[in-house]
Order: structure tokens, then sequence, then C-alpha cells
């Protein structure tokens, strides 16, 4: 007796995989956010640059005043940095070197070219970003889900007073404040730069721990006002989906609390908060622009703000289309989270 086979599906040659990968629905909106993303750059840029050069004066006004420079040495300076040219010109010319050669123009201020100056501080910033991050969620979403469960109770009310006060102190109040702690309880923390002068001096370890150390405050300085807003909102949703009838549902069959709400509840209750993962990206960034000002952190923030100061118009620049470069993939990666959590909800619907 003939034994039946399973027929064998055809086989997919690897262009046909790539083909069927490059038509899918999450490569099509990458494409797109990217065309948007560089759309939107290309204005952030030209609005940038004009707004600096609004600005009376510019990075050689410093040594006008001194005897040193003699009025032939700054005008071939000017030339030299092309500050004798107009703006629209100056524009125009950093903006084909961007484009066709990834040269973000030379430092004034440094003599450096400002790409190298970025990737030192660049990652500097995400280490504080992301630490901030971190501790908001690991906070906020317990703090909302007992609040929630614990409805007006005195756990609850407190919990709604931490947010209150939490939501009323901006980084700017909040670094102030752990400043002053800092100089109180000294030398327990340190209140500047990321690292010790015996860094260089410990093993692999004691770097990770001394670092570490060293982001303790930035971090709570960061996360307070974060975790506030966001421990009010995984209230507010939790509250709502335990509300609906098939929670109601699930209580009858029999199952427990703890299922109801872990399983059942926050799942559902989760979406919304995915995303503000974007929003909340984007705050910490903007935040961490002041926070890296108060405690000496070697980041981005710390540096655009060196360059305004000396009017360092390329790094000012750099640092812009950097920050406005991490604010996009922080809010692309939010939507292509939000999808992958919920397939109910397609790329396709999201603006």
């Amino acid at each position: 007796m003939a034994q039946s086979s399973t027929p064998r599906r055809p086989s997919i040659s690897p262009w046909e995989r790539l083909v069927v990968f490059a038509n899918s629905e999450t490569v099509l909106y990458v494409l797109k956010r990217i065309l948007q993303a560089a759309l939107t750059l290309l204005l952030a840029s030209a609005l940038s640059f004009f707004v600096i050069q609004l600005a009376p004066g510019n990075f050689l006004d410093q040594y006008r005043q001194s005897p040193q420079f003699s009025p032939e040495t700054l005008a071939q300076l000017e030339a030299q940095f092309g500050l004798d040219q107009p703006a629209w010109r100056q524009y125009l010319n950093w903006l084909y070197q961007v484009i066709f050669h990834g040269n973000f123009g030379l430092s004034f201020a440094y003599q450096r070219p400002v790409v190298d100056l970025l990737w030192e501080r660049v990652p500097n910033t995400l280490l504080l970003a992301f630490a901030a991050f971190l501790v908001t969620w690991l906070i906020a979403i317990p703090m909302g889900i007992v609040s929630a469960v614990n409805q007006n109770r005195p756990a609850d009310r407190v919990l709604r007073v931490l947010s209150y006060l939490g939501q009323g102190m901006p980084s700017i109040v909040t670094g102030l404040l752990l400043l002053f702690f800092a100089q109180s309880v000294a030398p327990l923390f340190p209140i500047g730069g990321r690292t010790s002068i015996i860094y260089d001096d410990l093993n692999w370890f004691g770097k990770i721990v001394d670092v570490g150390w060293h982001l303790i405050l930035p971090t709570l300085a960061l996360s307070i006002t974060s975790f506030a807003g966001l421990q009010r909102v995984t209230r507010g949703q939790l509250l709502d989906v335990l509300r609906q009838n098939y929670i109601q549902t699930a209580r009858a069959k029999g199952l427990s609390e703890n299922r109801v709400v872990y399983v059942h509840a926050l799942r559902n209750a989760v979406n919304p908060l995915i995303t503000l993962l974007g929003f909340e990206f984007a705050g910490l960034l903007g935040g961490a622009f002041i926070t890296e000002t108060y405690f000496n952190w070697p980041g981005l923030g710390k540096l655009t703000l060196e360059a305004v100061q000396a009017q360092d118009l390329y790094l000012v620049m750099a640092s812009l289309i950097m920050g406005a470069v991490l604010l996009i993939v922080g809010n692309l990666l939010a939507d292509l989270a939000l999808s992958f959590v919920d397939p109910r909800i397609r790329l396709s619907d999201i603006n």
C-alpha cells in the first residue's frame, strides 16, 4: 500500500523573500517616515540657521578688542570661516557639505570637526536619557497600578499627592533642589562630571559603579517630573479599563484579582502608554539639556549651550540637527512598538 506524502511547499528564492520583505507594511511605513524626517530636518535646519543669524555679531567679536588680532588677521579668519559671506550663501554651502560629503563643518572654538565632538557627547546624553527613562517607567507604572487598584483609599490619596507635587516641579527646580541636597550631604554624592579623578585606575566593574554613582542625581532630576505625569496617565487608563464589561465578566468567572488586573486589564491599558514613549523620550532629551548644565554632565546639551554662548555657528547647527534626529527616532520607535504590542493597530493608521 503506497504511503501518502505531504505535498511540499514551493521553495522561495532569497530574491523573492527580499521582495516580500521590501513590500511589507513595516518597511514601507519606515521609508515613509524617513522621507518625512528628511523634509522636517531640512526645514528645521534652514529655520535654525537663519534664527542664529539674527543674533548680533559672530564668533570673532570676542577677538576684535584684543590687540593681538589685527584687522588683517580678523579679515583672514572671517574668510577662513566663511563669515564674510551672506547668510543664505553660508547656509547653502553648509547644506551642500552635509548632503554630499557628510561634513557638518569645523568648530570655531575647538578647531575640530563638529562630528567628532558630537560623537564624544551624544553617548553621554543617551546614557542619561535612557537611565532616566528606565527609572521613570520602573517607578511610575507600579505606582499607577497601586493607585488604580486602591482607588480613593489612603494609598491612592498619598500617591496622587506625590504625583501632583512631582508635576509641579520641573527639571530646573528639581535640579537645584538636588544640588542643595548633595552639598548638604557631601561628599556622599558627586555633583559634577561623569567620572571621578581615579576613574582610569579602576577595573571594569569599578568604572561601571563610578559612572552609575555620578548618574544618580542627574537621573533623579530628570525622572521626578516624568514619573509623576506617567503615574497619573497609568492610573487613569487602568481605571477606565477596569470599568469595562469584559473585566466584570472575568471577575464573574472566578478569576483571581491579580489575573484580572495584570493579565486582562493592564494589557489593554498599556497601549496609550506606549504612544507616550516618543513624547517621553523627547521630554527627557529636552530636560537633559538643563540637567547636564547643572551637574556638569559632558553631554550634548552642555556642548550646545557652550556653542550658543560662543556663537560657534556650525557646532550649534550640528547639535540641533542631532537633537532633532534623536527625537524623530524616538517617535518612530514608539510607533513601531505600539504596532508590535497591539496587532489590531495598523501602521498605516498612525499619522
